[in-house]
């Protein structure tokens, strides 16, 4: 707890971070951003538009659940949903940042999971009403570690997958992109104000599909790394 601890009316509650690769050092998570419908053949199973323009979701810093860890089954859904996603993970921000500068921002990348209950999703589309019950639960965000730019660059091709119990699922690749990172990180900076520690969850290839308990999702994008995670029961 912080010296300034005793500022507050109850204990602040703990940071929000992520792993890093290779190190016991944690990246601060501030919020997490994810793009929705960012490959053009998610766009195609889901029936949208696919000449849409990007647009944003939030999830709660405190979704995150760590590589190897346990999502337990969320309540109110029978229909909860993968869908893999590369994780962007920021070291500064601003406003209207245009893409060339785009990638000066960025820390390091990593790969995430956007969990969805997708029958509380569509439901909420359905009426016009936000998303956050199908997308915002708790242990939404699984992230693995995260790896510096100093180490990969900036990847924008290479194989992204998901399997469950050992079958490919999801499989395409980041060059596939409709929205690249640094256009993505500009259209995102042009409707607020991007700072250090946000992440950015890039959008996720075909093949999504429900997840039950005991489910093992292993997932891996080339350059980048891997996520595992254990689908439990849900809570008591």
């Amino acid at each position: 707890m912080s010296a300034d601890a005793s500022k507050y009316v109850i204990a602040p509650p703990p940071q929000a971070a992520i792993r890093v690769k290779g190190s016991d050092k944690l990246f601060p998570v501030r919020r997490i951003w994810c793009v929705g419908r960012n490959y053009i053949e998610h766009i195609r199973e889901m029936g949208q538009d696919e000449r849409a323009p990007p647009f944003f979701f939030a999830k709660p810093a405190d979704a995150i659940v760590h590589d190897g860890g346990v999502v337990p089954y969320p309540p109110l859904t029978k229909d909860m949903h993968h869908e893999v996603e590369m994780v962007v993970a920021l070291k500064s921000g601003g406003s209207d940042i245009k893409p060339e500068k785009a990638n000066d921002c960025v820390w390091g990348y990593g790969v995430g999971i956007d969990l969805t209950r997708r029958d509380l999703q569509i439901a909420s589309r359905e009426i016009k009403r936000p998303w956050e019950i199908g997308k915002a639960f708790d242990a939404s965000a699984p992230c693995g570690a995260l790896v510096p730019t100093s180490e990969i660059g900036h990847p924008a091709k290479g194989r992204i997958a998901l399997k469950v119990n050992g079958a490919v699922k999801q499989e395409g690749d980041l060059n596939q992109m409709i929205w690249n990172v640094p256009e993505t990180i500009w259209k995102l900076s042009e409707m607020v104000e991007l700072a250090a520690g946000d992440i950015i969850m890039t959008g996720t290839p075909a093949g999504v599909g429900a997840l039950v308990p005991g489910d093992k999702v292993e997932c891996e994008i080339e350059g980048v790394g891997t996520l595992t995670v254990t689908i439990g029961k849900p809570k008591a």
